[in-house]
């Protein structure tokens, strides 16, 4: 049986790593004696180094799947999925709580800034793609502002932050804020069986779609 190409926006240990774990999940879906062969691309995303919205995180994962596509169409080559995947800062403005202030000690949460590390994944067959993303992690108030006011790279400033050098390839900020429990691949890993579903749960996916055109007659 021909190999199942599946082509990765990135040549990096944990995102290729986070994507072979994703297969072996979910390889079951697949015909049997399936193999599969990973092809890691360095492509550009599109976005800034740190994304800082959730609409730029998931531009950044689109626009590597598409690039790939791109490549795969120009020289006539037979991959079949092609995954874009991206990290970045969704950034939140905590609502007013409607509780009453007990203690003078204490500060209303009203407008208070939260941001928080997400990672996305955009999978691709080439002609259909769709995304999915890890939860979300909150960064200390103080490395959001150097990301985010002082515009150091988040892989640069969680070095400086944890004084230690290269975790982007190791554990990632995501092991470093949970206290390793959660590592980047594993966020990555998440991301990717979600963005998957619309291909191995194909029949929900029908079954919701004729079920909404129907409620809709």
């Amino acid at each position: 049986m021909p190999k199942t190409v599946i082509a990765i926006g990135s040549k990096r240990g944990p995102k290729l790593n986070a994507v072979k774990q994703a297969l072996d999940v979910l390889s079951p879906s697949f015909p049997p004696a399936t193999e599969f062969e990973l092809l890691g691309l360095e492509v550009d995303s599109g976005v800034s180094h740190t994304p800082s919205s959730k609409e730029e995180v998931m531009r950044g994962a689109r626009q590597r799947a598409e690039t790939l596509v791109q490549i795969a169409q120009k020289n006539g080559l037979q991959w079949h999925y092609f995954v874009g995947l991206e990290g970045g800062l969704e950034v939140i403005h905590e609502p007013a709580s409607a509780l009453p202030v007990r203690r003078h000690s204490e500060v209303p949460s009203n407008n208070r800034r939260r941001v928080f590390l997400e990672s996305w994944a955009y999978v691709s067959d080439g002609t259909r793609g769709h995304y999915g993303r890890s939860g979300g992690i909150e960064l200390p108030e103080t490395l959001a502002r150097e990301v985010l006011e002082n515009g150091t790279e988040l892989a640069v400033a969680i070095d400086r932050f944890a004084g230690m050098v290269g975790i982007r390839d190791a554990q990632g900020a995501w092991g470093v804020l949970s206290g390793d429990l959660i590592s980047r691949q594993e966020a990555f890993r998440i991301a990717v069986i979600a963005a998957c579903a619309p291909f191995y749960n194909a029949k929900m996916y029908r079954t919701a779609a004729v079920g909404a055109l129907g409620a809709g007659t």
